[in-house]
C-alpha cells in the first residue's frame, strides 16, 4: 500500500464516525486510531492484613467495665448536645492559619453560623450550626483527622 492509498484512507475514515481501523496483509498492518484515547484510572485497594484478635476476658463487675467506656466519650450530660462530623476528613477550627477560630468556647452561635471546616479530598466543608447554641467544648484539635459520626463540638441549646 502507498501513501496516496493511505492518504485516501484517512480521509474516507475522518468523514465517518469510524474511531478505530486496522487492516493486515501478510506483509504490513495499518492501524488508524481517530480521536482522543480514553484515561484509564487504576485505583489500589488499601492491603488487609489479617490481625489476630486478642480473647476478650469476662467482665468482672457490670459497673466496673462501663467506666473505661464511658470515660472514652466526652462528657455529655442531659442539657449538653454534640455536633458530629458528616464526613470523614480533616478539622480545621479557622478558614487559615492567620485566621482567628471560627468559634471558642463559651461562644453562642446562631442556627447556620459556621463552627468549622472538615477538609476532604481537596474540597473544603463549612460545618455549620443546626441551631442556636453555646460552645461548652470543642472536641478535635486543629488539622486532626476526623471521621464520619466523630464529636466535634459539646453543645448547649440555647
Amino acid at each position: 500500500m502507498d501513501i496516496k492509498d493511505i492518504k485516501t484512507l484517512i480521509k474516507v475514515i475522518t468523514d465517518t464516525d469510524i474511531t478505530e481501523f486496522e487492516m493486515e496483509t501478510e506483509e504490513q498492518r495499518l492501524l488508524i486510531k481517530r480521536g482522543p484515547d480514553q484515561e484509564v484510572f487504576h485505583v489500589a485497594a488499601p492491603a488487609y492484613a489479617p490481625q489476630a484478635v486478642a480473647p476478650v476476658a469476662a467482665p468482672v463487675a457490670g459497673a466496673a467495665a462501663a467506666a473505661p467506656a464511658a470515660a472514652a466519650a466526652p462528657a455529655v450530660n442531659d442539657k449538653h448536645d454534640t455536633i458530629t462530623s458528616p464526613i470523614v476528613g480533616t478539622f480545621y477550627a479557622a478558614p487559615s492559619p492567620e485566621s482567628d477560630s471560627y468559634v471558642k468556647i463559651g461562644d453562642i452561635v446562631d442556627a447556620g453560623q459556621t463552627l468549622c471546616i472538615v477538609e476532604a479530598m481537596k474540597l473544603m466543608n463549612e460545618i455549620e450550626a443546626e441551631y442556636k447554641c453555646k460552645i461548652v467544648e470543642i472536641a478535635k484539635n486543629d488539622a486532626q483527622p476526623v471521621e464520619f459520626g466523630d464529636t466535634l463540638f459539646v453543645v448547649e441549646k440555647v
